[in-house]
């Protein structure tokens, strides 16, 4: 039976250590779906998995544990910051400044509120476990990571600041759902008038393709090309197709327009009154009854050395006969304005003969099995230069360490870059949405495994005589008293939709089980609008702010 002795408990063994991860992980991930009142721990649940099984002596050698945690961590953070990269700074245009703003201020009062406990208690709760008991209350597990991080830069021997952590957590998820219940209460929000007054926003506001039928009346134009036309207007535009006396044809930049022409035009919804007043008349047009026929087709563009050109560069209207109206990314439709560069995974609509789309989809490549092979290229070469960015030491006046982004800070900002960038480097950043979670999971679970196995140990006698339950204490102050503070502000001074401000507490806590919540009470899109618009900026300052404090006041 030696054997079996050798799997469960020697701490060495490459059988062991497997084992003893795929137990906790999947224990952890099946009970991280039971709810409670609705509400899970999700995938954090292999934390306390990890925590139990520590605890009857089950682990792993500490240098086999410490690199399992960091590469985890690494591979989490890096996708993370690929997922948020194209929207990190889009997020601040137009109403996304007022909310990332607020998110900054829950942030801010996080903390504020984390170190006037820590000065309150006058040194009964170390600083290191302080900032372990903020983000299991702000329920960021990266930020976690990130601190023991710049521990391990410090020379910290002290307790695992994971029990803060763990001791926290569980009413951090609660405390931010009950904040989002406890605004709705305070402010008698009426879901219907909210829904409906969102409604009535995104109408306004929404920004898309507009596709209409125009009948030239402008005597003005009368004899003019199609391309002084678009000079002369200022607004762009794309005419796809053009019927004169009867017969349909794509036109160009040289086609001359004269009285009665029908025009299928794509443009930007704002610009669109002004086409119309500028061209003449929309109209009812059928397409249909055409001389030669033309179709329009979605095509994919998967071939890397379209990856980064402009629109305008290829010459599709000149080349092919064929014109672009509209591009889908990440399922939305944006206007084919020239200016726009194309990524892998775009969808491009085409339109034109049969013959000239067909040649158009074997320039842009269109094949999907070459769109789901994975870009195996980027993220290595990411995390290489994540890892490199993040060990670079950087001296500020005033503290004697010199400060280091680190392996979670390093890659996050790379990746952030090379998300939003990369195509200028002509580095494929497209991942499909499976690859990404895929990775990223199995990164956060490896982390939360090795965290909770070795913290185990110590993790009962905390709780039951140690200071474990002022650690839960603290944590549940830490979760409400930033988030009824902002959330009062956004709903009285800022006047922010409550499906919108639930969307913003999920997003500034990187809190899925809240935005799970926010989701049911609505059929609207707006709590993950919100979610998605302060995401990229909280994850971002909720990974940092930890590090800087503690390489600031130790």
């Amino acid at each position: 039976m030696e054997w079996l002795e050798d799997l469960f408990w020697n701490p060495s063994s490459v059988a062991h250590i497997v084992f003893l991860y795929a137990f906790v992980i999947a224990l952890g991930v099946y009970l991280g779906k039971v709810k409670i009142f609705g509400v899970s721990l999700g995938v954090t649940f292999v934390l306390f998995a990890g925590i139990v099984v520590g605890h009857f002596g089950f682990t792993g050698d500490t240098h086999i544990l410490h690199f399992i945690r960091d590469f985890g961590l690494i591979l989490f953070v890096f996708c993370i910051g690929l997922q948020v990269g194209p929207s990190f700074f889009s997020s601040f245009k137009k109403g996304g400044m007022t909310l990332n703003l607020l998110a900054a201020g829950i942030v801010v009062l996080n903390i504020a509120v984390a170190l006037a406990l820590y000065f309150i208690l006058e040194g009964r709760i170390q600083l290191p476990m302080m900032i372990g008991i903020l983000y299991g209350a702000v329920t960021n597990t990266p930020g976690l990571g990130a601190a023991q991080e710049a521990l391990a830069q410090l020379s910290y021997t002290g307790p695992q600041i994971a029990l803060g952590y763990a001791c926290a957590y569980p009413l951090g998820v609660v405390g931010i759902i009950g904040s989002i219940i406890a605004i709705r209460y305070i402010f008698r929000i009426n879901y219907n008038k909210e829904e409906e007054d969102w409604n009535k926003e995104t109408d306004n506001t929404h920004q898309k393709p507009h596709l209409m039928h125009l009948e030239v009346h402008n005597e003005a134009i009368f004899g003019k090309t199609l391309g002084t036309v678009n000079n002369f207007l200022g607004r762009p535009f794309v005419c796809s197709r053009i019927r004169k006396e009867g017969h349909v044809s794509i036109p160009n930049q040289n086609t001359i327009l004269e009285k009665g022409d029908q025009l299928f035009v794509v443009c930007s919804e704002n610009d669109a009154d002004a086409i119309t007043a500028f061209i003449g008349k929309e109209v009812k047009v059928d397409w249909e009854k055409q001389d030669q026929p033309l179709v329009s087709r979605r095509i994919l563009v998967t071939k890397t050395e379209i990856n980064g050109k402009k629109l305008g560069m290829l010459n599709f209207r000149t080349m092919y006969n064929v014109n672009i109206t509209r591009v889908n990314r990440s399922g939305v439709d944006l206007f084919a304005n020239p200016n726009l560069v194309l990524q892998v995974g775009d969808r491009v609509m085409v339109v034109g003969s049969e013959d000239a789309v067909e040649r158009v989809s074997n320039v842009l490549g269109n094949s999907l099995k070459r769109l789901n092979e994975p870009n195996i290229v980027t993220l290595f070469v990411g995390i290489f230069m994540g890892i490199l960015v993040g060990s670079l030491p950087l001296a500020f006046p005033g503290i004697p360490t010199p400060v280091k982004l680190g392996l979670a800070g390093g890659p996050l900002v790379v990746a952030i870059l090379i998300g939003r960038f990369g195509h200028k480097l002509r580095l494929v950043t497209y991942t499909t949405q499976s690859a990404n979670l895929m990775v990223r999971e199995i990164g956060i679970v490896l982390f939360l495994a090795s965290v909770g196995i070795e913290a185990g140990a110590n993790f009962l006698e905390t709780v039951v005589n140690g200071d474990g339950l002022l650690y839960v204490g603290c944590g549940f102050v830490i979760t409400i008293v930033p988030l009824l503070i902002i959330g009062a502000i956004a709903r009285m001074y800022f006047k922010v939709n409550y499906f919108m401000l639930m969307g913003l507490i999920a997003g500034s806590n990187t809190d899925p089980p809240a935005l799970a919540y926010s989701n049911q009470a609505t059929n609207s899109d707006a709590p993950a609008v919100g979610y998605s618009t302060v995401y990229p900026l909280s994850m971002f300052l909720r990974i940092l702010s930890g590090q800087m404090i503690l390489l600031l006041m130790m």
